[in-house]
């Protein structure tokens, strides 16, 4: 299996068409802070219905506190993570702030989906903030 995938050479992680399909089918986004590689996401404010994928790093829980702060006024705010239920932002920030957790069943498989290499060495979840 490709060493990226288990490596923090890379947080960019796109996600899966069909998966953010279903997502924006649900709450129609108008706003994505962080395409893949971006980083102007956190200067500046976010739509009132947005869907992030931040990268995941060291820097994931900045991501998820301005998220978390941008829902405090009165925004939607929609992430896909990594499922670390064991660190700091999840225990500070998503436990006790998010209005819903969903844990993805299986591994996402970012990229092509014919490539099975692709499948993320780690679970998933959406958390929503609002």
């Amino acid at each position: 299996m490709d060493k990226i995938l288990f490596s923090s050479l890379t947080g960019n992680w796109s996600t899966p068409k069909l998966f953010y399909d279903l997502l924006n089918a649900e709450f129609a986004f108008n706003d994505d802070p962080c395409p893949i590689g971006g980083s102007g996401g956190l200067e500046r404010s976010w739509g009132t219905k947005t869907y992030v994928n931040p990268p995941y790093g060291r820097k994931v829980g900045i991501w998820i506190k301005y998220g978390y702060e941008e829902s405090r006024l009165g925004k939607l705010i929609v992430f896909l993570l990594p499922a670390r239920t064991d660190t700091k932002w999840f225990h500070n920030i998503i436990l006790p702030y998010a209005k819903e957790i969903r844990f993805v069943k299986g591994r996402l498989l970012f990229g092509d989906p014919i490539d099975k290499s692709k499948r993320a060495p780690f679970p998933s979840m959406v958390v929503i903030f609002k």
